[in-house]
């Protein structure tokens, strides 16, 4: 079982560390983690990597040693490389890395004794990195993740797959997957929330699942309490697929923030950190770190609220202990 990464600040160290004390694989999202840095804005670099030494050594104090703990970090992201560099140092236990293809995830982590993951939208996009990976650095994943489109977050589909239905199911994608990954594990992942979800992805193939949406209703959750409600109060048609600055689509709720983009208005960045990788400042119709930013504060109005579809179903406060014991029991029994 994996919690999936959350960012900005949704998955640090406290659920990471609470998923991993349950047996499970916590993961923290690297994605701008020093944001509550002082010198977040003055010095980026150095903040995201202090931030993320703390939060590595949180999890694993909560954790106690057992279970294990990932990082999650983004291809798109400008500070990739430091993030993985030194989350290696800290001693994490896996790196799964995803929002564009991962090909140098190998060069960057080596001397280091850790597990490494592609997470990736099907069968070809398996085939490119693992293979990519065998040619150039004779590495081979340890596990593969795939994510299908009913995923929250940034989505490796197109806008119209989505929108339309015609995105391949989940089940499906873990087939193609299963081909191309000769024997690893593969995780499914993308709105598996109950246990016919998870007997589908079993039946295809899968050796575990993904999941991110259901742990923010957790009071472990490094949100706000804020973000959680609402999360909670969220139903099905507040969904939408929206635009992202990091280049792809995305699944979100309908906030204020992307009505207001989708009807043509631009909101310019208060503070640019240059963050992603091909985002112009002057151009992008949000800045997506201080959107995630306000989200994690509980900022409806500027706040760009991620979550899988099936975000209507979480509506009630739970604990990583009771998730993790209901998770494990329809996996058995899927």
């Amino acid at each position: 079982m994996i919690q999936g990464g959350m960012g900005i600040g949704i998955s640090l160290g406290g659920l990471a560390g609470s998923v991993a004390a349950c047996g499970g694989m916590g993961v923290i999202s690297t994605a701008n983690i020093g944001f509550r840095e002082p010198d977040f804005y003055e010095n980026t670099e150095e903040a995201d990597c202090r931030a993320l030494r703390k939060e590595i050594r949180r999890a694993r104090k909560i954790s106690g040693g057992r279970g294990l703990l990932a990082v999650n970090a983004m291809v798109a992201t400008t500070r990739y490389d430091q993030m993985i560099r030194t989350a290696c140092e800290e001693g994490i236990d896996a790196v799964i890395s995803g929002a564009g293809l991962p090909l140098r995830l190998p060069e960057l982590t080596k001397g280091f004794d850790v597990l490494l993951a592609p997470i990736v939208s099907g069968g070809r996009a398996a085939r490119s990195v693992l293979n990519f990976w065998k040619k150039r650095h004779s590495r081979n994943a340890d596990f593969v993740v795939v994510e299908g489109s009913r995923a929250g977050g940034h989505l490796g589909f197109s806008r119209q797959e989505v929108t339309e239905g015609t995105a391949k199911t989940l089940p499906r994608l873990v087939e193609e997957v299963c081909l191309e990954a000769g024997g690893l594990p593969v995780f499914a992942a993308g709105s598996v929330y109950d246990r016919q979800d998870m007997q589908a992805v079993k039946r295809a193939g899968a050796g575990g699942v993904q999941i991110a949406t259901q742990f923010i209703a957790c009071r472990e959750c490094d949100a706000s309490q804020g973000f959680k409600d609402v999360i909670l109060h969220a139903a099905e048609e507040d969904m939408t697929i929206l635009k992202s600055p990091v280049g792809m689509p995305g699944r979100g709720l309908r906030t204020p923030l992307i009505r207001k983009v989708g009807a043509g208005e631009r909101i310019p960045p208060k503070r640019c950190i240059r963050c992603i990788h091909g985002c112009s400042p002057s151009e992008t119709p949000y800045c997506i770190n201080q959107a995630l930013i306000s989200a994690w504060e509980g900022n409806y109005e500027e706040g760009l609220f991620f979550c899988g579809a099936n975000v209507g179903k979480v509506n009630e406060m739970t604990t990583v202990e009771l998730l993790m014991k209901k998770l494990e029991e329809d996996w058995r029994k899927a």
